[in-house]
């Protein structure tokens, strides 16, 4: 299936309730970067916490790629900035400085095997066990950034060790594939209306300032998220791709 006829699909997937997705239990959301958590699953994390169930974020890589020419921000430093970004961003949803893991593998860097991979996917295992998760989330695998995949591929070898929990995949950039490129069979899964957490969610965006402001001025290469992109992935439902066992 075309990326476009995929994604659209994927937009109209049954809407569902977060028993519908996790059952009773809590979530893990694996987030490749510092911000994917919140651009992809913000709502969910949110509704998720305020239900009372368990959520555990592990960001997998140290975020050292966005500003790699930043003479104020040299890669420690940016590290640093961005897990407290990310720290204040899950604070916004609802996560305590506990339910953050940060794996600090190589930004643009992150292997989909390998010792390191393994050692990824173990740590994912680790922390759905130690809250008894229902569903691991995590981003899609056809995303056109490498270290996306490469989340991925670490939940798809954490799975074994994981018996009986939910693999979900969320889109953040699948919309700016080309559109005929070829992605697979048509999505299952659902939907989750997290209209009532939009503010919340934006707000725990705006947290990353790294990515979402000129925070760090002194790199004109820098990254920095499009207003069209969170506006995109802010809006009133979030998706979620069921990957079968």
């Amino acid at each position: 299936m075309r990326a476009d006829t995929f994604l659209a699909a994927a937009d109209a997937l049954p809407l569902a309730s977060l028993d519908a997705l996790l059952g009773s239990r809590g979530l893990v959301v694996v987030a490749p970067h510092p911000d994917d958590e919140s651009l992809g699953c913000g709502g969910l994390i949110a509704a998720a916490r305020a239900s009372g169930r368990p959520v555990h974020l592990v960001v997998v890589s140290d975020g050292c790629g966005s500003h790699t020419q930043s003479r104020l921000y040299p890669p420690e430093k940016l590290r640093a900035l961005r897990e407290a970004e990310t720290q204040r961003a899950g604070a916004v949803l609802g996560l305590g400085s506990g339910d953050v893991t940060f794996l600090r593998l190589p930004d643009a860097h992150v292997p989909s095997d390998g010792p390191e991979a393994d050692a990824a996917a173990a740590a994912v295992a680790r922390a759905a066990a130690a809250i008894g998760a229902g569903a691991v989330f995590v981003t899609w695998r056809h995303d056109p950034h490498c270290d996306h995949k490469a989340a991925a591929a670490i939940v798809a070898r954490a799975r074994p060790q994981m018996p009986g929990v939910r693999v979900y995949e969320y889109p953040v950039w699948g919309w700016t594939l080309p559109p005929e490129t070829e992605v697979g069979p048509s999505p299952t899964g659902l939907r989750l209306d997290v209209s009532a957490y939009r503010e919340t969610k934006a707000r725990a965006v705006a947290a990353h300032e790294s990515q979402t402001t000129d925070l760090i001025a002194d790199d004109p290469q820098g990254f920095r998220l499009e207003p069209a992109m969170i506006d995109r992935l802010c809006g009133p439902y979030e998706r979620f791709v069921a990957i079968p066992a």
